[in-house]
C-alpha cells in the first residue's frame, strides 16, 4: 500500500496544511459514493490520487513525514482514500504506526468503512489521539454511529441548514468551510480533529454533481 503526503496543502478549504492521499483499494465497495458522486474522483483532487499506486511513498516513509510535524500541527489523512487496508478490511497494525504517529499532533481522517471490526479500530484510534470520523450518509446513521461512542461526519443535501437536529436528538454542525469559503478553513475550524466532540459534522452537497447527490440521498433516507 502506498500513501503520498503533502506538507503543505494548496486546498482552499483545507488551508495550508500537511494532507495525504492513500492508493484507491484503501476505499470499501460498501460506498455509496464510489463511483457515484465521490468528489475525489474528479478534478483536481482525482489528479494526484490518480497518482498515488505509481509513485506514492511506503508506510514507513508516510510516518517519518507525520513524526517530523510540529507539536499539535493539524493534518488531515486522506484527502482521497480510506483507512489502510483493502476494501472493507483494516490494517490494524498498519493503522496503529499512523496513530503511533500521530502521537502529539492533531490528526483527523474519515473512513466509510463499517464493519463492527472497523468501527472498533476507529474508536480505538480517535481515543488514542487520531480522530476518525465515520462517514455517513442519512442522519439515522449519525443516530446509530453516535450512540456507539463514534466521531461521525454525514453528507447532506445541499439545502441543509447550519445545524440540524437528527431524529434522537444529535446536532449536526454544517463544516464551516462550506458557508464562509472567503474566511474560515480546516486549519482554522479544526473540528474535525476534535476527538471529544459531542457533534457530528455536516457536509452539503456541492459541486458539479449536487443535484445527483441530492438525488441519491433522497434514495437513502426513503430506504431508512
Amino acid at each position: 500500500m502506498k500513501y503520498h503526503f503533502v506538507k503543505r496543502s494548496e486546498n482552499g478549504k483545507t488551508g495550508s496544511i500537511p494532507v495525504t492521499y492513500s492508493e484507491k483499494d484503501t476505499c470499501p465497495e460498501s460506498c455509496p459514493w464510489k463511483g457515484n458522486g465521490c468528489y475525489a474522483e474528479s478534478w483536481p483532487v482525482a489528479l494526484h490520487w490518480n497518482r498515488v499506486a505509481e509513485k506514492g511513498g511506503s508506510l514507513a516513509a508516510l510516518c517519518r513525514s507525520i513524526e517530523a510535524l510540529p507539536e499539535n500541527q493539524l493534518w488531515r489523512h486522506n484527502v482521497a482514500g480510506d483507512l489502510p487496508g483493502i476494501n472493507e478490511d483494516i490494517n490494524a497494525r498498519a493503522l496503529r504506526k499512523i496513530v503511533r504517529a500521530n502521537v502529539g499532533k492533531m490528526g483527523y481522517t474519515y473512513t466509510h468503512k463499517k464493519t463492527a471490526r472497523a468501527l472498533n479500530l476507529a474508536r480505538r484510534a480517535t481515543r488514542a489521539g487520531f480522530a476518525v470520523n465515520v462517514s455517513c450518509d442519512s442522519v439515522d446513521e449519525v443516530d446509530a454511529m453516535m450512540a456507539r461512542g463514534l466521531l461521525c461526519a454525514v453528507v447532506m443535501p445541499s439545502s441543509a441548514p447550519r445545524r440540524a437536529i437528527t431524529p434522537r436528538g444529535n446536532i449536526i454542525e454544517q463544516c464551516p468551510a462550506t458557508y464562509d469559503k472567503s474566511e474560515i478553513t480546516c486549519a482554522d475550524c479544526k473540528l474535525c480533529a476534535r476527538i471529544n466532540r459531542k457533534v457530528a459534522v455536516g457536509f452539503p452537497a456541492h459541486g458539479a454533481r449536487y443535484r445527483s447527490i441530492n438525488l441519491k440521498l433522497e434514495r437513502i433516507n426513503h430506504a431508512n
